[in-house]
Parts: C-alpha cells; structure tokens; sequence
C-alpha cells in the first residue's frame, strides 16, 4: 500500500513538474516584447512591444527616406530632393522576418526562436542612382553649365590659317555621386523617429566636358598654312559654261583629304550635279566640239590638277583632253568623261589637306592648304614633240556640180606632247622627271565631192559610242 502511495505521489509530481515546465515553455513562447539587449540600426528596442516596434520601424524607416538632400554644384546652381526622390530606399526585412519567428509558428520553434535571438540588426539600403539620373538630367547639366563649343579653324580673305579655341562644359560624375551619396547616407535610426532636423548637403562631383572638335585635335590635322595656288582665266566663256566652272569649284572647295587619302573628281561632279546642276554648254563628243550639258567642268579638274602637281601630289588618273583648251598649254590638261576618265590624286603629304575652290570674276583659283616643306617648289614645263597634220576624208554629194567640192568640216592639227615637272630644293633643281606624253588627235577635213555616176549623199560614219567629255550624259 506504501509503495502504491508513493508512485501516485511520484507521478502527481511529474505532471506538475510537467504542467510547470510547459507553462513556462508557453510563458516564453508567448511573450509579445521582445528579448532583452534587442536593437536594430542603433535603436534600443529591449523589452519593447513587438507591435509597437513594428509601427515605429515603418515610421523610421519613412523618415529617413524624406531626409531633406541638397545638391550643390558650381556657383549657386543646385537641387533640393528628398533622399527617397533621389533613389534611396530604406528596409528592414531581416528584422521584421526573425519578428515573425517570434509571433507565429509552433510555440517550441518560437521558444527556439527566442533562446536563439540575435540581439543587434542593421537596415537595408538601396540606392537606384539612376533615379537621380532623371533631375541631374543633360538637360539640366545643358541649363546649369551650358554646352563644349567646337574649336574651329578657319581661313581668312588673305589665306592665313586661323585657329579659335573651343569651350568646355561640366557634367555629372555618376560614379562619384553615387559613391559620395552612399557615403553620406544616415545609417542609424533616432531615438525619437524623427530626421526633420537632419538634413544632408553635398557637393555634386563634376567631370569637363570636352567639345567633340578641341583645339590640339584641329592643329594635329596639320593645317599650316597654303603650301599653293594655281589660277586659270574663263575667257569668252559663255552664261551656261560659267556656271558649270563655278558650280564644280563650289562641290570641290572646302574638301578636306585625310593623310594617304584619294580626291576623286567624279564624285565631286555628283555632288554639284546634285545641289546646283549644269547648264547647256559645249562639251567634247569624240574628239569634237557640239552642244551638251555641263561644258566647262573640266576646267576645274584641270586647274585642281596643276596644283597638285605644284604641291607633289602623287597622281593616281589623269588624262587628256581629246582637243587642246585655251585655258592651259598642251600637256597640262585633265579631262572628264563620266564613267569612263576620271581625276583622282592621293594626298601624300602625311597630313590634311584642305582644297578651297572659287570663281571671282573671270578667274578661277584652287588653292591648298596644309603641311608642306617651304624650301621646296615645282615647276611644269610642255613641249610639242610631233605636230599632227589633218588628213582630208571625201564624202559624195550628187547636188555639186560633176568634179565640184565644198569644205562640210575644215581639220585640225594635232600635236603629241611630252609634259616635265623640276623638284627645287632652296631654289636649285634636284630632280626632273617626265609626267605625260599626251597626244592631241588631228581632225579630218570633211569635203564633199561630185565623182559623178553617184546619186545619194555618204555622210561621215558615226562613231558606235558617245564620249562626252568636259560635260556630263543628258539627263
């Protein structure tokens, strides 16, 4: 009977000692404030409510993003945001999920929870510097600092080489920013949950800007100085002939060549066809003289060519007229014919290039502009080696009386042509070598005759394809 007494009593006991135990467990498990030493971000939050906590955490935490941020960049130009307008996010989230281990779940895992608790936590910081980006945009950088200006250079009326410096500008340096900003971020959350009275000021960190076109950019082009000039005369030519000379000279002036670079002459009559067109005048078709469009653009590819010659250019295609002009001796002439002769040099000076083209009164002048050694000078010289006689070509024509004749076409002599350039040195010839042999081809003298026992005309036969030269194919 005593030992039946003393398991009953052995056994109440446990079940109090376990009763005891689990509400203890409950007691711990249960309680709504958190552990002691508790703080987040420098906020002593030890035995506090845990709802109160969270209420107050929301309310920090949005303080802290309406912290005032004044930017200041140079002079009086500035912005005054929030710290949440300029991209900054405050959170808390490992914080409010380890508050959650506390308050939900099975009571041992929040009693684990609490033995387990980690008494200090910091906040999260998120910085979206790209936010900023849309206030500090180029458009305010353009009004607060203004725009780089190109260096420019220019040439006057009497041919000196002008440079003007350019302007330089400021803009944001965003990796600066952001890293100056992260710096100056508040990281602690006050005691009394408000950042009214905080307010952050800082320098906005400013790159130069350049201009696209500075100043050593232009000079290291190696524009100098006119290194030469060449001039030919209109003469009589007409309204359409003087307009198509000055519509090619204003599609060459202005053309800058790149050091190894080729000028190509076909392009250039592209571009004049294209903005001013050509105007009726006499072109060359096969050798002859007739009405066309665009006579006289050779004579621009003839004077361009004279200069290149007097700057040692190297000429890569370059040939005759089929006639001689007036403008320039034999030999010094470089004729145009669309698709099929061209004029092309390549800028070998091993700097820039510049061609200045134009009409003034009744001169057209090419000058170029750029490095050239100014001890150093050319000189052309042509000589007719052979003159061509014309040969007479005889066509029937039944309406001359029998054994009659009439001139149709009178000929012309032709001539071959041997062309020389002389390099000087300090004025004494170093070097002459042969350039051309150019060969003029004499026109036939056409006659009509009356052999008798013919009854119809024979007319010159016609050539299979039409070369204009010095003028460009009808449109």
């Amino acid at each position: 009977m005593k030992k039946i007494h003393a398991a009953l009593i052995a056994g109440f006991g446990l079940v109090l000692a376990g009763s005891l135990v689990a509400g203890g467990f409950h007691l711990y498990g249960t309680q709504t404030t958190l552990p002691k030493g508790t703080a987040i971000a420098g906020w002593d939050i030890s035995g506090r409510d845990i709802t109160e906590v969270q209420a107050g955490l929301e309310a920090k935490l949005q303080a802290l993003e309406a912290t005032p941020l004044t930017l200041k960049a140079k002079g009086d130009t500035g912005l005054s945001v929030s710290l949440l307008q300029a991209g900054v996010t405050y959170e808390a989230q490992e914080f409010r999920r380890a508050l959650k281990t506390l308050t939900d779940g099975p009571l041992m895992q929040r009693v684990q929870a609490r033995r387990n608790w980690n008494g200090n936590w910091n906040i999260g910081i998120h910085l979206e510097i790209s936010q900023l980006a849309n206030s500090l945009s180029p458009a305010w950088e353009k009004e607060s600092f203004g725009v780089p200006v190109d260096a420019v250079r220019r040439i006057t009326s009497d041919d000196q080489v002008v440079y003007t410096p350019g302007t330089t500008s400021f803009e944001v340096d965003w990796h600066a920013l952001e890293l100056a900003l992260q710096a100056a971020l508040p990281t602690r959350l006050a005691g009394n949950g408000a950042q009214e009275d905080k307010r952050i000021l800082l320098e906005v960190p400013l790159t130069v800007k350049q201009p696209n076109i500075t100043l050593q950019e232009l000079k290291d082009q190696g524009i100098e100085r006119k290194i030469t000039q060449f001039s030919t005369s209109l003469g009589a030519s007409g309204p359409g002939r003087s307009f198509n000379v000055e519509a090619a000279a204003k599609a060459v002036n202005g053309t800058i060549l790149p050091p190894g670079a080729i000028f190509d002459y076909g392009k250039a009559i592209q571009k004049a066809q294209a903005e001013y067109g050509f105007r009726e005048a006499p072109v060359i078709v096969n050798g002859k003289l007739q009405p066309g469009t665009g006579g006289g653009i050779c004579q621009v590819s003839s004077t361009l060519y004279n200069a290149a010659l007097r700057s040692g250019l190297e000429i890569v295609e370059r040939r005759n007229h089929s006639l001689p002009v007036s403008y320039l001796p034999k030999g010094q002439d470089a004729t145009f014919a669309e698709g099929y002769i061209n004029f092309r040099f390549r800028n070998n000076t091993g700097k820039y290039l510049i061609i200045k083209s134009e009409v003034k009164g009744r001169t057209l002048t090419v000058k170029l502009f750029g490095t050239f050694p100014k001890n150093v000078t050319y000189s052309v010289e042509s000589r007719t080696v052979e003159v061509l006689p014309p040969a007479d070509k005889y066509v029937s024509d039944a309406s001359l009386p029998k054994g009659g004749t009439r001139v149709l076409q009178s000929g012309k002599t032709g001539y071959v042509v041997e062309t020389y350039i002389t390099r000087y040195v300090d004025g004494k010839a170093m070097e002459k070598k042969k350039l051309s042999r150019d060969t003029y081809y004499a026109q036939k003298r056409v006659i009509a005759i009356n052999r008798g026992g013919m009854s119809k005309s024979t007319l010159p036969e016609s050539p299979g394809r039409q070369l204009v030269e010095d003028g460009v194919k009808g449109q």
